[in-house]
């Protein structure tokens, strides 16, 4: 049996609305559980193939703050 995570995870919230969404991200980040973190990353997957350069350019700029960020402390 073939199993995909990506779709899995798409699947699984597939229909929910905005503040489903949230809720996910925002438990899976206060919980700091490992194993949610296939799942984050198929949702900036998501994020990602649909942004334009200049959201793609923000999410960079954010990304790298908080990597600089972490490596100076």
């Amino acid at each position: 049996m073939d199993i995909s995570i990506r779709d899995h995870i798409i699947n699984n919230f597939e229909g929910d609305d905005k503040n489903t969404l949230r809720q996910a991200i925002e438990e899976s980040i206060k919980e700091n559980d490992e194993i949610t973190l296939p799942g984050m990353g198929v949702f900036f997957e998501l994020i990602w193939e649909d942004a334009d350069d200049s959201l793609k350019d923000t999410l960079l700029d954010l990304l790298e703050k908080r990597v600089t960020k972490k490596e100076s402390n």
